[in-house]
C-alpha cells in the first residue's frame, strides 16, 4: 500500500493550521510524523482518518482517494478513551464488534492481544486497576485487535517504561513486516528515530523535511568520530594517555581539528569526511586496541532544530 498526503491545507477560522502538507508512507515500514506540540500532527491524522475534511489537497491510497470506511484503520489516540471503571474484556469485545467483528471473533482476539501485551490475567478486571503504562498497552491491543491495514499511533510511548516501550517497538516491527502501513505522530523524536525508516517533520503547519531518515542523516557532514578502547577499567587512564599521544603525533594531528574526552570516549572533529579512514590506519599502525571507532551522526532532534532555523547541528 502507498498512502499519499498531497498539498493538504486546513484552517480553523483565520488560523492556518496546515499549509500544503505533503508526504508519502508505504507499507512494510514505519513512518514518523514528527514535530513539536501544535505543529499540526493531530490535525493531519484527523484528516487522514476522515474525522473532518481538508480545505484543499488530497489523501490518496494506492492512487485513489482514501475512504476510511473501506480500509481498516487502527488508531491509538494520545488521550485514553476507555472507561476506567468498566471491565477490560467487555470493553475490548464491544469496540471490536463496532469494527465489524463477530462476538466470538472479538473475544478470541481480545484474549489473544491481552496475552501479547502480557496482560492476559486482566481480561475480567476493571481498567482502573492498571497502571498508566499498562492502560496504554490495553489501548495498543485495541488498536491492533481487528488486524487493521493502517495503524496510526499518536504519542504511543506516553506512560511506557523502557521495557514496555521495547515491547511496543517489537510489535510494530512485526506488524510492518507484512503488507501493513504504520504512521507515528510524536514530538519525542529520540523515541521514534530508532525504527522509523521515513520521516515527515512538521513545523508551523508546513513540512520542514521529509524522506528516508538514513539518507537525511548521511547528507550531513560525517567528520566527527567517537573512539573508545578495549581495556580493563584499571588500565583506562594509561590506555587513554597512549591514545592521546597518538592523536598528537604528526600523522594524526594533521587530520584532527579538535578532540574532547568524555568519560571513556574520545571525540574527534576531523578536517574532512575522508580523513576517518586514514586516521583509523594511523591508530592500527600504532597498535591502539580499539573497542569502537564510530562516525557520529546528528540526532533527529538536532536536524529538526537546524532545519527550522532555530539553531545548527552541534559538534558531537
Amino acid at each position: 500500500m502507498k498512502l499519499e498526503v498531497v498539498d493538504v491545507c486546513k484552517s480553523f477560522g483565520t488560523h492556518l493550521v496546515l499549509d500544503k502538507v505533503s508526504f508519502t508512507a508505504e507499507s512494510g515500514s514505519a513512518v514518523g510524523l514528527l514535530g513539536r506540540n501544535g505543529a499540526g500532527k493531530t490535525t493531519t491524522i484527523r484528516i487522514i482518518m476522515g474525522f473532518f475534511p481538508s480545505d484543499s489537497g488530497q489523501v490518496l491510497l494506492d492512487g485513489k482517494p482514501l475512504d476510511p470506511h473501506e480500509v481498516k484503520i487502527g488508531y491509538l489516540p494520545e488521550e485514553r478513551g476507555l472507561y476506567p471503571k468498566k471491565n477490560i474484556g467487555e470493553q475490548m469485545i464491544y469496540l471490536a464488534r463496532l469494527r465489524g467483528m463477530t462476538a466470538p471473533a472479538a473475544e478470541k482476539a481480545a484474549r489473544t492481544w491481552l496475552e501479547r501485551v502480557e496482560l492476559g490475567e486482566y481480561f475480567d478486571k476493571r481498567l482502573d486497576t492498571l497502571s498508566k503504562g499498562n492502560q496504554q498497552k490495553i489501548q495498543l491491543a485495541l488498536t491492533l485487535i481487528n488486524d487493521p491495514d493502517i495503524i496510526i499511533l499518536d504519542e504511543p510511548f506516553s506512560g511506557l517504561d523502557p521495557v514496555n516501550a521495547l515491547m511496543l517497538k517489537k510489535l510494530i516491527r512485526e506488524y510492518t513486516g507484512g503488507n501493513k502501513l504504520a504512521l507515528f505522530s510524536s514530538h519525542q523524536m529520540n523515541q521514534v528515530e530508532e525504527f522509523c525508516d521515513e520521516i515527515a517533520l512538521l513545523n508551523g503547519g508546513k513540512i520542514a523535511l521529509a524522506g528516508n531518515l538514513r539518507e537525511i542523516k548521511r547528507s550531513y557532514p560525517r567528520d566527527t568520530i567517537a573512539v573508545s578502547l578495549d581495556c580493563p577499567a584499571s588500565e583506562a587512564n594509561r590506555a587513554y594517555a597512549q591514545l592521546e599521544r597518538v592523536t598528537s603525533s604528526d600523522d594524526a594531528a594533521r587530520l584532527i581539528v579538535s578532540s574532547e574526552r568524555r568519560g571513556d570516549t574520545l571525540r574527534l572533529k576531523l578536517v574532512s569526511d575522508d580523513a576517518k579512514n586514514e586516521l583509523l590506519s594511523v591508530f592500527l599502525r600504532a597498535g591502539v586496541d580499539l573497542a569502537h571507532f564510530d562516525v557520529l551522526e546528528p540526532t533527529l532532534e538536532e536536524i529538526f532544530i537546524a532545519v527550522t532555523g532555530e539553531g545548527q547541528v552541534a559538534d558531537r
